[in-house]
């Protein structure tokens, strides 16, 4: 029960009744929701300034879960980047080099990937982490394009291992015949005495004397080019094809054990030493052709024989003496 009020009125000196009229109580009630409010707004700005929303809330942790994740992403591209950049090194400088090929170069291996409109579509939706978002699609598009070009490069070194094992493998590299004394070697390349002109001639190929019906062997794989017999020159002859540029040549021969156009890995029969042609002793006259010019078979004998032995075959092949023919 509220409580009565009274007031003392000086004119009829007697206390009255105090009693509010509906302006004063519409007066009060706008005075009061005015303050009300003003305190309600005063406590929102605080809070609002010093406190998050709930929404607020969500969307900062959202933010950081983001950041946390991109950070994430943003060191394991760049471990990628690490390896492929060493797997760049060791093409150019290891595989490349032992392939005796080319290194790739740096404007393939870093070329662009796209114009500038390329992630257009993600910029436009106006996304609040669009710098982030594009960010990382554009090192995944580096990556993806330096791995590209890495992979090629793969496939070309594994063409050319394939390549070099073949030509390792058809290089004339070993002596047409047994020599393990190194004594049969009778005449080298280069100019040398003629034994029937008697005048000094350019000796295209290097004299292994051998007794007649020796093996001759095939210095390298490769095809059988020639199966010949002439009456003066190289009498009986075979011509081996290595490809590479790479031919080589037996003459003087007593027999044949091969046929045109059949293939013969290095060490194979071949046929057997004569004195055909124009020949002054039994002996394998040998030649080795390479890209049509007649080049030093010494040279290649490096596959069955040691270094002292090279040293030695040198030292003999360079003797300036009567050829056999």
């Amino acid at each position: 029960m509220s409580r009565i009020k009274y007031y003392y009125d000086p004119k009829t000196c007697k206390y009255e009744r105090f009693t509010r009229s509906k302006w004063d109580i519409l007066l009060n009630v706008l005075g009061f929701l005015s303050l009300s409010s003003i305190i309600a707004v005063c406590i929102l700005l605080v809070f609002s300034y010093y406190f998050d929303s709930p929404k607020e809330l969500l969307l900062k942790r959202e933010n950081r879960e983001m950041k946390f994740y991109y950070d994430m992403l943003d060191q394991e591209v760049s471990r990628l980047n690490s390896m492929i950049t060493d797997l760049q090194d060791r093409d150019d400088n290891l595989y490349r080099v032992l392939f005796e090929s080319e290194p790739i170069p740096s404007s393939i291996r870093k070329a662009g990937y796209g114009g500038s409109d390329r992630f257009k579509e993600i910029k436009e939706k106006g996304l609040n982490q669009e710098k982030m978002i594009v960010s990382v699609f554009e090192s995944v598009e580096q990556l993806k394009k330096q791995l590209y070009v890495q992979s090629v490069s793969y496939d070309e070194l594994s063409e050319m291992a394939l390549n070099k094992e073949e030509y390792w493998a058809s290089i004339p590299a070993i002596q047409p015949l047994q020599n393990e004394d190194l004594n049969r070697l009778a005449s080298g390349f280069g100019i040398r005495l003629h034994p029937i002109l008697k005048v000094k001639k350019m000796h295209t190929g290097i004299d292994f004397s051998a007794p007649t019906g020796t093996p001759i062997y095939a210095t390298g794989d490769g095809v059988i080019k020639e199966v010949k017999t002439e009456f003066g020159g190289y009498g009986k002859f075979v011509e081996v094809d290595h490809g590479f540029g790479f031919v080589t040549r037996y003459a003087h021969m007593n027999d044949f054990n091969v046929k045109r156009g059949q293939k013969v890995k290095r060490g194979d029969l071949i046929g057997y030493v004569g004195n055909t042609g124009s020949s002054t002793a039994p002996h394998v006259h040998y030649e080795v052709i390479k890209d049509g010019n007649y080049v030093n078979p010494v040279h290649y004998f490096f596959k069955d024989l040691e270094p002292a032995e090279f040293d030695k075959i040198l030292e003999l092949a360079s003797k300036e003496n009567q050829s056999l023919s």
